[in-house]
């Protein structure tokens, strides 16, 4: 299954918290303070879909199992832009071992907002951007234990 048209809304206050009379904090109202740390635009794009099916319990990136995915692989340095969507009616929170990423608010917007854990809600579409300086192998995976061990995992590769 594959979204048509995946939302970025990170204004979205929530469901039960939309329209409700009060102010609520969400992440376009964040910033991180100083800046970006890697004011340098991505040199490479990257499109991952978390995907899986809840009747048979399978969640994976790209519809890949783990046996059967290749890593990614990041040159010591880069800088990327890894957008992220989200094929499944589940949240999925991604993570990226050991980096922080940097949230963008669409394609050519960047959003300062430095992230340990990316929260990509059903239907939405996240793009970070991310600098790989950190040599080794690495994973990117879902941080729901059951997903990533259903292959919602990947291995990052920086050499």
């Amino acid at each position: 299954m594959r979204v048509d048209y995946p939302r970025a809304n990170l204004d979205d206050p929530g469901a039960g918290l939309r329209g409700r009379g009060w102010r609520v904090l969400t992440l376009a109202d964040l910033r991180t303070p100083g800046g970006d740390p890697d004011p340098r635009e991505p040199e490479r794009d990257i499109e991952l879909h978390l995907t899986g099916n809840l009747e048979q319990f399978m969640w994976s990136l790209d519809g890949i199992k783990l046996n059967n995915s290749r890593p990614l692989h990041f040159k010591p340095n880069e800088r990327l832009r890894v957008s992220l969507v989200n094929d499944t009616m589940m949240a999925h929170p991604i993570h990226c071992c050991p980096r922080h990423v940097e949230r963008c608010r669409r394609p050519g917007q960047h959003l300062p907002v430095r992230e340990h854990t990316v929260v990509v809600q059903p239907a939405q579409r996240v793009s970070f951007r991310v600098t790989a300086d950190a040599m080794g192998r690495w994973a990117f995976h879902c941080h729901l234990l059951y997903h990533m061990a259903a292959s919602m995992f990947r291995e990052v590769v920086v050499a």
